[in-house]
């Protein structure tokens, strides 16, 4: 890996890309969202690969010419926070906020692209008074209400769970069987869109995973003549560390809904006097389920300074494009909807379905089993940054499979990635000189960002990288004084930025250009010359045809690999072995054998 030295590149070009502001859009076209983290310490792999993934996204529609919104926040409320405070003997907003703190530092060595203006934390006052303000429009619409109600109890966190939050009859955060109590409790009327819920999946298809919505359709459950299997969603939390509930019982007039010009509430010990009758009165203590916080952030993004209400009207858009995983197919992602068409039908909003596209990504995981701390499999995000360097962490998540798959890293290489991305910035070392004559390298060239462009928009990332590699081999082939060769390097450099940003732009600095790669643009396709003949290849499994794909005739065997993996043909298979025969073949050998 001589010359090849990632620390310097990262020390080199952070400060810069940090001092040109490059991420802040003037117009938003594009609304690029990635389920935003929870602080309960540094970053760890799968954070790393959601990230990736969605500043893959961000950063190919900025390239683009597109206005791009990339922001950045914190899930921060939360029960993890409150025990891991109590056991330190620490305040949960200290712990709370030193993590963000980390975490923040760690997203910009990531080099994600975000938008640092956008900030924001859910357990910030600034926000939860919008969360209680939310609250009591559902309140007075009747879509937030008190009852006793048999509740799933957790013995170890001490608090309601939702059914959501029960897996197998335990306590989906720490595996305790979960008990059943008769407690008063709030409730959000969910099932009042129960309908709309389900029905609306339809315009969803092809825009979210098949997987999502059929989970959403069962857990809404609708059958004739009509036992929901969907119950209205329990949102008090027995914790302090929480968006309190902005109720005060009186014992001459009930539930009163605290006015708006008394949020935020706070919990702070001080007299609490009835806003009807001036009389003392109680303060609801319970708090509210993180997943309402969670439910509208992505509203408040687009202006978090915006101090008239939840969200500024002028610039509140659904997400173009939001990346997160399916484990959340019934809580999260079930509860924005929920929130988005309550705020349409409160004509606060004009459009009732919160993310027009959904990526979901697959866990990072160690020898086929779940990395776990008591397991003693994990593999700490921060040690491979230090050993292998950011754009390798990242090449290697994001070339391991396609997204919604699982990623083992027992079987990615970033010691390999490191040595790619080192042959590739040796290419910006040859001295080159601009030239429009013709060459077999040319074609290759607009052939491979013809194929990458169109990888890239359907989220093939994976396939994408492996023709950017593809496209760095075939610029070492070609001779020094190839006409085309500083042209396809130019591309080369714009291309990887999406994938390993500091040796791009160091690339981009040794070509001669300024700083900013991140918006050079998208290289010119000629169609002339991306239409390249192409041949068919026999995709079989254990020895019977299953596909056909068409490839061009000098594909390699790596990339005829990674694209016949990446076929439907392939998907749910344990692919043992695969036999490559470029250009025309490509057997894949499994134990499990598809039901066709």
């Amino acid at each position: 890996m001589t010359g090849y030295d990632f620390r310097a590149l990262q020390d080199r070009w952070l400060p810069v890309w940090e001092s040109l502001g490059l991420f802040s859009p003037s117009s938003v076209d594009r609304y690029i969202v990635s389920m935003f983290a929870y602080p309960s310490g540094d970053l760890h792999m799968g954070h790393a690969e959601v990230y990736a993934i969605g500043d893959v996204i961000a950063r190919y529609w900025r390239l683009r010419g597109f206005g791009v919104l990339h922001p950045v926040g914190w899930d921060s409320f939360g029960l993890p926070a409150e025990n891991a405070a109590r056991r330190r003997g620490l305040d949960p907003a200290e712990w709370t906020y030193a993590n963000i703190a980390t975490q923040a530092e760690s997203f910009r060595r990531y080099a994600v692209s975000f938008d640092w203006s956008t900030r924001l934390h859910t357990s910030d006052p600034s926000y939860y008074k919008w969360t209680q303000w939310l609250f009591l429009r559902f309140f007075s619409r009747g879509l937030a209400y008190r009852a006793s109600a048999a509740v799933n109890w957790c013995p170890v966190d001490e608090t309601v769970l939702a059914n959501e939050q029960v897996i197998g009859g335990r306590c989906e955060r720490c595996g305790t069987l979960v008990v059943s109590r008769e407690l008063n409790q709030w409730f959000f009327r969910i099932t009042a869109y129960a309908d709309r819920l389900l029905d609306d999946l339809d315009r969803l298809e092809g825009h979210w995973p098949a997987h999502v919505l059929t989970m959403q359709r069962n857990w809404i459950g609708r059958s004739a003549p009509g036992s929901y299997h969907l119950h209205d969603w329990l949102i008090s939390r027995q914790r302090s560390w929480g968006c309190p509930i902005p109720i005060v019982h009186c014992p001459s007039c009930g539930v009163v809904p605290v006015p708006d010009d008394q949020l935020p509430v706070v919990v702070d010990g001080s007299p609490v006097f009835c806003p009807k009758c001036a009389e003392p009165a109680q303060r609801e203590t319970d708090t509210m389920d993180t997943f309402v916080d969670s439910s509208w952030y992505f509203l408040r993004y687009p202006n978090v300074s915006y101090a008239d209400g939840p969200f500024d009207p002028a610039r509140v858009r659904p997400v173009d494009h939001y990346i997160g995983g399916s484990e959340h197919a019934v809580s999260h992602l079930l509860y924005a909807r929920f929130f988005t068409k309550v705020l349409h039908d409160l004509g606060m909003i004009d459009f009732d379905e919160p993310f027009r596209r959904l990526t979901t990504q697959g866990q990072v995981i160690l020898n086929g089993a779940a990395m776990s701390k008591s397991k003693g499999n994990m593999v700490e995000l921060a040690d491979q940054l230090d050993r292998y360097g950011v754009d390798a962490v990242r090449v290697s998540l994001l070339f391991a499979g396609p997204p919604e798959d699982d990623v083992d890293w027992a079987d990615v290489s970033p010691g390999g990635s490191a040595r790619f991305l080192s042959r590739a910035l040796r290419l910006a070392s040859v001295n080159s000189v601009a030239s429009t004559g013709d060459s077999p390298l040319r074609r290759t060239t607009h052939r491979l960002l013809r194929e990458i462009t169109d990888l890239l928009e359907a989220t093939r990332l994976n396939v994408a990288l492996a023709r950017t590699m593809e496209l760095v081999n075939a610029v070492r082939a070609a001779p020094p004084d190839d006409p085309a060769r500083l042209s396809a390097t130019e591309a080369v450099a714009v291309v990887l930025s999406l994938f390993a940003p500091y040796t791009a732009e160091e690339m981009w600095h040794r070509l001669g250009h300024p700083p900013g790669v991140a918006v050079a643009g998208w290289p010119a396709i000629d169609p002339d010359l991306a239409a390249a003949e192409t041949v068919v290849c026999v995709v079989q499994v254990n020895g019977k045809v299953r596909d056909r794909l068409s490839v061009p005739p000098d594909i390699t065997s790596a990339a005829l690999r990674t694209l016949a993996l990446a076929s439907p043909t392939a998907a749910g298979l344990r692919v043992t072995r695969a036999i490559v025969r470029p250009p025309k073949l490509v057997n894949l050998i499994s134990s499990e054998v598809p039901s066709r």
